[in-house]
């Protein structure tokens, strides 16, 4: 009796899946910017935070001050 012949390719994650899908609607220079708009978006959020970690330090110096 043999074993079942084991399988060498592996199963796409979501995100190639995605990522195959987008590459079939969307053009390159479309994808492209896409993902500059997120890369963007995200930065924005990181300084956002980062502006309200400053904020709070500033109010508690400003607090701490008599």
């Amino acid at each position: 009796m043999q074993a079942a012949p084991v399988r060498a390719t592996a199963i796409p994650s979501f995100t190639d899946a995605l990522r195959a899908v987008e590459s079939l609607l969307m053009s390159s220079g479309q994808r492209t910017a896409r993902r500059n708009a997120w890369t963007s978006v995200l930065e924005d959020r990181r300084r956002a935070k980062d502006r309200v970690e400053a904020q709070r330090v500033l109010d508690q110096v400003t607090a701490t001050r008599p």
